[in-house]
């Protein structure tokens, strides 16, 4: 009898500068999963927002939960979503579109993370200027189910190997 495990659905998640996107493409890589970058599903409007350093609101990130959502279902056989999901109300949104959701929280404090943002000024649309507002909107995820928190900090290879071995578990907390 062969053990057949059940597919991982997984957002890696934090604040801008966190390193969502490197770590979301080290574990769908190291996962054999596909991999969706949340920023490429944000409207035109919201792009431009960002770029003039103006912080989305609920409203602004309304479609986009919504369409990353449809994503998520679109992926039976498992996925990787990089996304922010700063607020409880936006993961708990994700939840609900995909049972069984899990979160690796990439941890990181606002002087690493504006100096991040402001090192891939000129290839990513995400202004400096609203580091602080991205903190501001964050509500830590530490204590929800499903939730891995890591050091931001830590090289990518320890980072990816920490979250897989946590995906393996297959716990959710």
């Amino acid at each position: 009898m062969s053990f057949q495990a059940s597919p991982a659905f997984l957002v890696v998640m934090g604040v801008a500068g966190c390193g969502k996107s490197s770590l979301g493409s080290a574990l769908a890589q190291a996962e054999g999963l596909p991999l969706i970058e949340g920023d490429d599903h944000h409207s035109p409007a919201s792009r431009e927002k960002m770029r003039q350093g103006i912080a989305l609101t609920d409203a602004d990130r309304e479609g986009w939960l919504a369409t990353l959502g449809q994503l998520l279902q679109g992926q039976p056989q498992g996925v990787v979503l990089t996304c922010s999901a700063l607020k409880r109300a936006y993961r708990d949104r994700l939840r609900n579109a995909c049972p069984g959701l899990r979160f690796v929280f990439l941890e990181i404090d606002r002087a690493n993370a504006g100096q991040r943002v402001a090192a891939r000024a000129g290839s990513h649309f995400f202004s400096s200027a609203l580091v602080d507002s991205q903190f501001a909107t964050l509500e830590s995820p530490v204590g929800e189910a499903g939730v891995l928190r890591l050091d931001a900090l830590l090289d990518l290879p320890t980072l990816q190997q920490q979250a897989s071995a946590w995906l393996a578990t297959k716990e959710t907390a």
